[in-house]
């Protein structure tokens, strides 16, 4: 009765562990024009506004994330002669 179930655990170790380091430096699947995300943007805001923001994203098809970077982009063009 002390042995251990066959079944995998929920998350378990990887077989080598510098290759799974070195794997989270592969580019995102996700990519974009300009090479990919570089930054992670933390904003305080009501839960009120986090849900109309989320609502918004829901009714036109897209992420929260993804409707909050081409709002910035819009709103914060790149200046010409700005590095990208």
């Amino acid at each position: 009765m002390t042995e251990r179930s066959p079944k995998r655990g929920f998350a378990t170790r990887p077989a080598d562990p510098e290759s799974w380091i070195k794997a989270s430096d592969a580019p995102s699947t996700r990519g974009s024009a300009d090479g990919g995300y570089t930054a992670r943007l933390t904003i305080d805001v009501t839960s009120d506004l986090r849900g109309r923001i989320k609502i918004a994203a829901f009714q036109r098809g897209v992420t929260v994330a993804d409707m909050l970077r081409d709002l910035l982009a819009r709103e914060f063009p790149s200046a010409e002669g700005d590095p990208s």
